[in-house]
C-alpha cells in the first residue's frame, strides 16, 4: 500500500515537473519570439535610416536636400602671412565672420566698405571661410585658403548695379530697418532724390544767403523719409558741420529744464557734406516712424562747420500725418 502511494506520489511530482519544464520552454520561445522580433525592427529601422556616416551625405529624421540651385557660391580668396587682401564691397560692411583662427579681417580705417584680410600664421594648411554682409542687405561668403607662392595684391569690387551685382549676394533684413528690405529701402530714397519734387511747400528757412528747405515727407511700411535740399544762393561755400532731428517742447516756461529727443537716422542719400556758391544739393533721409504729441515739434537743425549761418526749421505733428505713401510699383 505504501509502495502504491509512493508511486502515485512520484507521478505526480514527475507530471508537474514535466509542466515547469514545458512552461519554462515556452517563455522561452516568447522571448526568443519577442528578441528576434526587436532585431527584425532594428533591422527595419536601418533599411528606413540607413547609417552611412562615412560620406556625411545621410541625416536622422525628415530632412530635404539642399540642392544647388539654392546655395550661394562662394568666391575663392587666397591669403598669405606677409601682404594683406583688400575688398572693396558696394556698400558699408555691417558683418564679418571668420571660419578659423588661421585668418585676421578688420575694417580699414576710415572706410566703411573695405575689409582687409591676411593670414594670421604661416602655411595653414586646411581652408577655411568668410562671410560678409553689407549695409545694403547683401550677403558675400568666401572660400580661403593660404597661397603657396607669393601673391600679388588683389582687391575686389562691385558696383552693386544689377548689370554687376555678384550672383552670391543675397537680401539680409536689419535691425534698423525692421522688415523693410534694405534694398528697397535704397530704391525708394533714390527714386524720391531722383523724382525731386517738392511737395511740401511752407516748410524751410532761409538766412545768409543759404536756404534750407523740406521738400517732402513720405511714408512705407515703418519708416519715415524726409526729402531736404540745400541752396546756396552766395559765392561762399557752405561746409556742413552736423544735422540733427530732435522733438522738443514747443513753450518752456523760465527755469524750466528743456526736454529734448534726439532722433537718428537710419539711413542717408546723397549726404551733402559741402555746397559749392551758387549750388543745390538734396539728401533724402529716412528715420523709423514716429509721431509726436501736440505740445511737441520736430525740429531738424542744419551747422555750418567753422562758420555762423546754421539753418533750422520746424515740422508739425499734423504735417507728419500728411505723409505721402509709396507705391512699391512705381520705385525703380
Amino acid at each position: 500500500m505504501f509502495a502504491l502511494m509512493l508511486g502515485v506520489a512520484c507521478t505526480a511530482s514527475a507530471q508537474k515537473t514535466g509542466k515547469k519544464k514545458a512552461q519554462k520552454s515556452v517563455k522561452t520561445e516568447q522571448v526568443s519570439n519577442v528578441s528576434s522580433g526587436q532585431e527584425e525592427k532594428l533591422t527595419l529601422t536601418k533599411e528606413v535610416y540607413p547609417q552611412k556616416e562615412e560620406n556625411s551625405n545621410l541625416y536622422h529624421g525628415l530632412t530635404k536636400k539642399l540642392t544647388f540651385d539654392r546655395m550661394i557660391p562662394p568666391h575663392g580668396l587666397e591669403v598669405t602671412y606677409d601682404k594683406t587682401v583688400h575688398i572693396l564691397f558696394p556698400a558699408s560692411v555691417k558683418y564679418v565672420d571668420l571660419g578659423s583662427e588661421d585668418l585676421i579681417a578688420g575694417k580699414a580705417d576710415g572706410a566703411e566698405n573695405v575689409i582687409r584680410v591676411k593670414a594670421a600664421m604661416k602655411n595653414f594648411k586646411k581652408e577655411t571661410n568668410m562671410s560678409v554682409i553689407t549695409e545694403d542687405g547683401s550677403f558675400y561668403t568666401f572660400n580661403v585658403k593660404y597661397a603657396k607662392v607669393n601673391i600679388e595684391m588683389a582687391d575686389f569690387i562691385h558696383d552693386g548695379e544689377a548689370v554687376n551685382r555678384p550672383n552670391n549676394a543675397q537680401e539680409i533684413y536689419l535691425k534698423e530697418l525692421g522688415k523693410e528690405s534694405p534694398m528697397l529701402v535704397h530704391l525708394i530714397m533714390k527714386s524720391i532724390h531722383k523724382e525731386n519734387k517738392r511737395k511740401v511747400k511752407h516748410i524751410g528757412s532761409k538766412r545768409f544767403g543759404i536756404q534750407y528747405l523740406l521738400k517732402g515727407i513720405y511714408v512705407h511700411s515703418d519708416l519715415l523719409y524726409f526729402h531736404t535740399e540745400i541752396k546756396n544762393q552766395s559765392n561762399v561755400p557752405f561746409d556742413v558741420d552736423y544735422i540733427t532731428f530732435k522733438v522738443v517742447d514747443k513753450k518752456v516756461a523760465k527755469r524750466t529744464a528743456i526736454q529734448e529727443q534726439v532722433l537718428l537716422p537710419v539711413r542717408a542719400y546723397n549726404y551733402v557734406v559741402r555746397v559749392a556758391g551758387k549750388k543745390t544739393e538734396q539728401t533724402v533721409f529716412c528715420l523709423p516712424k514716429f509721431t509726436i504729441p501736440d505740445d511737441k515739434e520736430l525740429v531738424v537743425e542744419m551747422n555750418e562747420k567753422e562758420g555762423g549761418r546754421h539753418q533750422s526749421f520746424v515740422v508739425e505733428n499734423s504735417d507728419l500725418v500728411r505723409a505721402l505713401t509709396i507705391n512699391e510699383l512705381s520705385v525703380k
